[in-house]
């Protein structure tokens, strides 16, 4: 286990020899720990500075909506970040970035959706966290990941990858290739929706994974938590990114495509979670627009592994050499499955 300095935990006011630390979660980006003291319990991350190169953006995003919510919003349970003895949101040591909340007593997070009721609960915290935030000044959030679901700008990375990628793996990608391109529309909609001032532009959480969400012991939603990526966007990419992680019972790894299904009953309870918050806050244009959410952000997933696959894995790297392969053909099948609804 990665060990933490001690000038980081002495920040916070705590005695390193009074404090027990173990490694927490799952998440790949940033290193997790679970502290505990004699009194409470805390968790503790670095920021990976290879993804978020501006750690005090987050920062800044989380502060800001973090005070909007306690004073509009004073009921809504918001994990506010824990400030150092001289009040700092971040403590930077050795090069690296660490930030603490409190540990929420009771909480559990989930890797693994079990029921259509869990994605209810899920979908309706994004929702509720978005509505909350209806009237936030959105020109305060600072963007932490520029482009991230700039979809035309993917495909055009993609259209590139096509002239200067590895020709073997452009050769043996023909297939899936022309399936990208014959569904080229899926960008052109989403061209159209920028330019649409019914699409308003929302406080937006970005990575509205299952892990990303806190349950109660009795599975009911408590709120939204691993705010790096919450940036000014659209709802589509909340909701595209729930119905991307939460429809299919296989994940993106998953080489046999037989076992790649849309659950029709998590479909409903997405749509009906999300929207029994967002009902009234979406324009008639968004709401025409809820069936697109999920083709946009499948969509988008399949190019960026076909592009990475066809530039040697720059991006994302992978264990074998045809993973990136499977990831996008396994994204293009959940696509077709979705778009036969």
């Amino acid at each position: 286990m990665a060990s933490i300095p001690s000038e980081v935990l002495l920040a916070y006011g705590f005695d390193p020899e009074f404090v027990e630390a173990q490694s927490f979660g799952t998440g790949l980006i940033n290193h997790t720990w679970k502290l505990q003291t004699a009194t409470a319990a805390y968790i503790l991350q670095t920021i990976n500075q290879q993804v978020f190169p501006i750690p005090n953006a987050i920062a800044s995003n989380i502060n800001a909506v973090g005070e909007y919510l306690k004073l509009n919003a004073p009921d809504y349970f918001f994990v506010h970040p824990v400030k150092t003895l001289s009040g700092d949101a971040m403590v930077f040591d050795d090069n690296k970035y660490y930030r603490m909340f409190p540990f929420v007593a009771g909480s559990h997070a989930k890797t693994v959706l079990t029921s259509a009721q869990e994605a209810f609960e899920a979908a309706k915290q994004f929702g509720t966290f978005t509505k909350l935030l209806s009237e936030f000044e959105i020109q305060k959030l600072q963007i932490t990941l520029p482009d991230f679901h700039n979809l035309t700008l993917r495909y055009h990375q993609f259209e590139d990858a096509l002239i200067n990628g590895n020709q073997a793996r452009i050769d043996q990608a023909k297939t899936i290739i022309g399936e990208i391109k014959r569904n080229k529309n899926i960008v052109d909609t989403y061209q159209s929706i920028l330019s649409n001032p019914a699409f308003k532009l929302r406080v937006t959480h970005h990575d509205t994974k299952i892990s990303n969400v806190l349950f109660d012991s009795s599975d009911k939603g408590i709120c939204v938590i691993d705010l790096d990526t919450l940036m000014p966007g659209y709802f589509i990419s909340d909701l595209g990114d729930m119905m991307r992680t939460y429809l299919c019972p296989v994940s993106e790894e998953e080489k046999d495509f037989s076992k790649i299904e849309i659950r029709h009953s998590f479909y409903k309870a997405i749509i009906d979670g999300y929207c029994s918050e967002m009902g009234d806050e979406l324009t008639g244009d968004e709401k025409d627009a809820l069936p697109y959410a999920g083709v946009f952000m499948i969509y988008m997933q399949a190019l960026r592994f076909l592009t990475d696959f066809l530039n040697n894995d720059r991006y994302y790297g992978a264990r074998y050499p045809d993973q990136n392969f499977v990831r996008a053909g396994n994204q293009m099948v959940l696509l077709e499955k979705l778009q036969m609804l």
